[in-house]
């Protein structure tokens, strides 16, 4: 099958139980021809299919997974996730309590056999019976989730940590039963019912750890079920779900924003630190980008819709981080290479060390009990949660500082970047242009040309005329004037006709020269200008320019001082490129202007590798695609947000730094965690094989090994010091739309 002719599928897996599940999924799903990946991502329950499109429909998919026990869906929304945690977490709650319960007796019991507190053999067996008794709720009920994962994995024949659990825990009742029959009380009942209750105490460590991510996922917008919707000429109740685009939606002050939209009739004050955490308030003029998740500070606003419940952007945010969790990264199918043959070899070991004690003279309870603990010791659940809990640890804490990793290879490559290149427009600076300076050239005050421009470019929708209004508007001179007629001339210029008969020309210097109106003569200066003209006489001179995004200089400062190779890469004119360049401190060697799609690709494919790449229009889909890691600034264009593995949700490029900071963390803590646990496993291993280890201390062994790779995946929550968190979060009030 040819590479062109795959396709993808992503489907939810119910009914895991733990790493090995996911492992016996992947491998019950590439049995099956037509499909050539499966990649189940345990913590999120997310499966992600390839091959060839007839082989990964859903009926035919969930029918293979059905066969081992599991169930397979659509992809979860959000609620359901949370319900199925949160049902998850009562269940282990539930069967822990139990495992306590009843097993705290068997441990007492076991305990009094083992000081030697009963003052005869006979009352010695019978503790054990009643040990026995206890421990058989937890064998039987308790147990039977480790039973059931474990029988599913190895008729997948990927059995891994359940299989051993399970395998362990029977064993260890099996002896013991051996031991009462044959009349001695020296049981290990305690060390099944500790085996169950540790591993429950764990599984439901790793269950919060999960919900806690989802939560922060959910947590960037959470829509009303229900919106004032404009009916029949009539403010209307309406259900979300509902509105169809181009509906108008009314919103109250210090409600949220439900969907995606552009404003309408009246400006608007917003605050946008729900969703991006900007702490200044943006206002917003007729005719800007709203976003779902944003809170109405001003009064009710009204805005048209642009797009429906569950295709805003954050609800397309939230579904590629789905999609991309569930591919694997190089550490994460490293360890999954190890817990598949760590299982089969702990129970080849077992079975060698019950042959050779049993061979070397010791009695068969001993070579059982030391066949036990060599099961005990392998159990690679540590192995198992190495990567996965790491990954989900630092995509919690990136999302929750405004950086969403779709893509948890990223986190591996972002940790060993060397050069790091950024587009100029959108990306360094605000996107749209503002009025840096006013010429008068008419004896008329400042507060009377601004009025005159105000109504010269209302209405318009060029990004420069947009400027001027908003400049304008900022001045407070916005009086409404009456206007006769108005002509928008291309994106050249606009003419006005005013209700008293005077005639407003607004537009570029070309086109005033082409409408007869004498200019004086001006150099590139490498920023943009709009004249305005009354009556066929030049007026005012408005000087345009970029606004750098705050934080800009300093975030690429710090990258500069890691050792970063910098580039400054744009289409726009080499003046105004080399202007910003040195106002955020970049060199004129690193700056290179005029640059064609291609040729931006050809200037990353040639820095130092790894590269990243920050680009947010159309023209950068290339470059985002040659770099390393390719990363979508807030207020992204569409294709730019589908070709990044990295988005960011606050202004500016402070959450780059952010990004590679936590990236290289959360890989020290995989690797650390993949290092813990296989060092672990291989000298239990080890000790178990070279000497008697009581089973009890092998289970305690094991445990600790597991929660120990839960506590540094934790550390991830903590911040390594001021620089690994720090995000400008300042804005000026209007600075471009929202995204």
């Amino acid at each position: 099958m040819s590479f062109t002719s795959r396709t993808e599928a992503l489907y939810s897996v119910q009914g895991l139980w733990c790493s090995s599940c996911a492992l016996a999924v992947e491998a019950q799903l590439m049995r099956l021809p037509g499909v050539a990946t499966a990649s189940v991502h345990y913590p999120s329950a997310t499966l992600l299919v390839e091959g060839a499109p007839e082989a990964l429909g859903e009926p035919r998919l969930a029918a293979a997974v059905r066969r081992l026990g599991y169930r397979l869906g659509p992809p979860e929304a959000a609620e359901d996730a949370e319900a199925r945690l949160g049902a998850e977490s009562r269940y282990l709650t539930l069967r822990l309590l139990m495992a306590v319960a009843f097993g705290m007796w068997t441990m007492l019991a076991s305990l009094l056999i083992y000081v030697g507190a009963m003052p005869s053999p006979r009352l010695e067996l019978v503790m054990a019976w009643v040990s026995g008794a206890f421990a058989l709720p937890v064998v039987s009920y308790v147990a039977l989730p480790f039973y059931r994962a474990g029988w599913r994995t190895a008729r997948a024949g990927r059995p891994g940590m359940d299989a051993l659990v399970a395998l362990g825990t029977l064993t260890a009742v099996g002896v013991s039963l051996w031991l009462l029959m044959r009349g001695s009380p020296e049981v290990y009942f305690d060390t099944a019912v500790m085996l169950i209750a540790l591993l429950l105490v764990g599984r439901l460590v790793e269950t919060l750890c999960r919900h806690r991510g989802l939560r922060a996922l959910q947590s960037l917008h959470q829509p009303p079920a229900r919106v004032q919707c404009w009916v029949q000429s009539a403010w209307q109740d309406c259900s979300l779900d509902a509105v169809a685009v181009g509906e108008r939606l009314r919103v109250e002050s210090g409600e949220t924003l439900p969907l995606d939209g552009t404003l309408r009739d009246s400006e608007a004050l917003l605050d946008l630190s729900p969703l991006t955490g900007e702490s200044a308030p943006r206002r917003c003029l007729p005719g800007d980008a709203v976003a779902a998740g944003c809170r109405n500070l001003g009064t009710a606003l009204v805005f048209e819709v642009t797009a429906p419940a569950g295709e805003c952007r954050l609800d397309r945010l939230r579904e590629q981080m789905w999609w991309q969790q569930a591919r694997k990264g190089e550490l994460q199918r490293l360890a999954d290479r190890f817990a598949a043959w760590l299982s089969p070899v702990a129970v080849a070991l077992a079975l060698l060390t019950l042959a050779a004690t049993w061979l070397a003279g010791a009695p068969a309870e001993a070579a059982w009990v030391r066949a036990l603990s060599v099961l005990v010791v392998a159990c690679p659940c540590a192995v198992g949660l190495a990567i996965p809990l790491a990954g989900l640890a630092g995509s919690t804490q990136a999302l929750e500082r405004g950086v969403i990793v779709r893509d948890p290879g990223a986190f591996e490559a972002l940790a060993r970047i060397r050069s790091a290149a950024f587009d100029k427009t959108g990306t360094l600076t605000a996107g749209e242009p503002q009025v840096r300076a006013m010429h008068s050239t008419a004896n008329l005050s400042e507060p009377e040309l601004l009025a005159l421009a105000s109504v010269a470019a209302r209405g318009s929708d060029h990004p420069l005329a947009r400027a001027v209004h908003r400049y304008a508007r900022q001045a407070g001179q916005h009086k409404a004037q009456e206007v006769a007629e108005s002509e928008e001339i291309g994106w050249l210029g606009r003419r006005v006709r005013l209700a008293d008969g005077r005639g407003l020309l607004l537009g570029s210097r070309a086109w005033f020269v082409e409408q007869g109106v004498a200019t004086e003569q001006a150099g590139d200066s490498g920023e943009s200008e709009v004249l305005l003209a009354c009556d066929g006489v030049l007026m005012a001179r408005f000087i345009l320019g970029e606004a750098v995004l705050p934080g800009a200089a300093e975030t690429l400062a710090e990258l500069r001082r890691q050792g970063f190779t910098l580039a400054l890469i744009s289409g726009d004119r080499e003046p105004a490129v080399r202007r910003l360049g040195k106002r955020v401190g970049m060199k004129p060697a690193e700056c290179y202007a005029g640059r064609s799609p291609e040729a931006k690709g050809k200037l990353l494919a040639a820095m130092p590798q790894p590269s990243l790449y920050v680009g947010d229009g159309l023209n950068d889909v290339v470059g985002l695609a040659t770099a390393s890691v390719g990363v979508a600034p807030l207020g992204a264009n569409a294709m730019a947000q589908e070709g990044a593995s990295v988005a960011l949700l606050t202004p500016g490029i402070a959450g780059v730094e952010v990004a590679w900071r936590l990236a290289r963390r959360t890989r020290r803590v995989m690797r650390q965690n993949l290092m813990l646990s296989g060092l672990y496993n291989l000298l239990a291993l080890t000790l178990a094989l070279a000497m008697p280890i009581p089973p009890l201390v092998a289970v305690l062994a094991m445990v600790v090994s597991s929660l120990s790779v839960v506590a540094n995946s934790a550390r991830l929550a903590w911040s390594e010091d001021g620089n690994a968190v720090r995000v400008d979060r300042a804005m000026p009030e209007a600075v471009g739309t929202v995204p």
